[in-house]
């Protein structure tokens, strides 16, 4: 069952990030209309400034841990031969 659901997403991979995308400007647009009493952080008077804020941070921390994934872990193509 987990497998089929698995390859269902993989083979509609596309309409998936659209959807994500949708979703993240959905938030920015009902960003618009949220009310702001009393911003306690610098992002809290800028619309959309979160959503922009967690895309960046995601992206961020996928290309770091990625690099730091192959430089630290990763070993030579014939590792195990020797």
């Amino acid at each position: 069952m987990l497998l089929r659901i698995l390859n269902y997403l993989n083979e509609h991979s596309r309409m998936l990030k659209r959807l994500f995308f949708a979703f993240l400007a959905l938030t920015v647009v009902f960003d618009f209309y949220a009310a702001r009493h009393a911003p306690h952080f610098f992002g809290d008077s800028i619309i959309g400034f979160w959503a922009v804020f967690g895309v960046l941070g995601c992206l961020g921390m996928i290309v770091v841990w990625k690099g730091l994934s192959h430089v630290w872990l990763a070993k030579e193509e014939d590792y195990y031969d020797k």
